[in-house]
């Protein structure tokens, strides 16, 4: 199997970081190490990722620390420190399930023009735990994906929109513009936690920004490729409060 690292940015992160570091940790195979990028939080995230890292892990966690800059960033960071071929990001507040890894470490390993491999995630509420009855769901994600780390070279920084919101949208675009093969696997083996407060409960509005730069980009990039004058239209603004 080729070995991986497991990239976890995190930002005012103390109700979750340990779940979410445990899960890594309980893979079927482990990774050469866990970077975790703490986005300049002000709770107690960063003493907690010094905790498990103390107790004796069966893979080594590396925390790296910047100011807040978003959820991109923190995971291109991440990504840049990384010393493995295959790269797998998580949310913060997410779950990997046991044989998540495994599977598809498997499909990278064994085929060599697959880029990226993703799988299904079922959703459970934060004071709940996952009783296997939460909505199943298809697509991409920062916390279902696993990837070749040449492939991040190639398509680039993960960049946050307005309002931090879109970014792994953006650059799984980017990617498949660029031709990389992406092979998604038809199982739940991601848990992704709803919690009050986080990314999955930020105003819609602000949502709708991040979006719509996307959209806009994806936009100017296909007319490029086209050969066509840029459009007129402007994008927007690349400022908002954070999600």
């Amino acid at each position: 199997m080729l070995a991986y690292t497991a990239v976890i940015p995190a930002f005012n992160a103390e109700r979750t970081i340990e779940d979410c570091l445990n899960s890594v940790l309980g893979q079927g195979c482990l990774p050469r190490e866990i970077i975790v990028v703490d986005d300049g939080s002000n709770d107690r995230t960063v003493a907690i990722v010094d905790a498990v890292a103390s107790r004796g892990s069966p893979a080594p966690i590396r925390l790296l620390q910047q100011p807040n800059q978003g959820p991109g960033r923190a995971t291109s960071v991440g990504i840049r420190a990384a010393g493995s071929p295959v790269i797998a990001t998580l949310d913060a507040d997410d779950l990997w399930l046991p044989q998540k890894m495994e599977r598809q470490l498997a499909i990278l390993t064994n085929q060599a023009t697959v880029a990226l491999v993703g799988s299904w995630s079922r959703q459970f509420h934060h004071d709940q735990p996952d009783d296997g009855r939460g909505e199943c769901r298809p697509g991409l994600l920062r916390s279902t994906i696993s990837f070749r780390r040449d492939v991040f070279d190639m398509v680039g920084e993960i960049v946050d929109p307005p309002g931090r919101c879109g970014e792994m949208v953006d650059w799984l675009a980017r990617l498949r513009e660029q031709g990389h093969v992406v092979v998604e696997i038809e199982e739940v083996l991601t848990l992704r936690r709803i919690t009050p407060g986080s990314l999955t409960h930020q105003r819609q509005e602000v949502q709708a920004m991040g979006f719509l730069a996307v959209a806009h980009r994806a936009m100017l990039r296909r007319r490029q490729a086209l050969g066509l004058a840029p459009t007129t239209m402007q994008a927007p603004p690349d400022r908002g409060p954070d999600c």
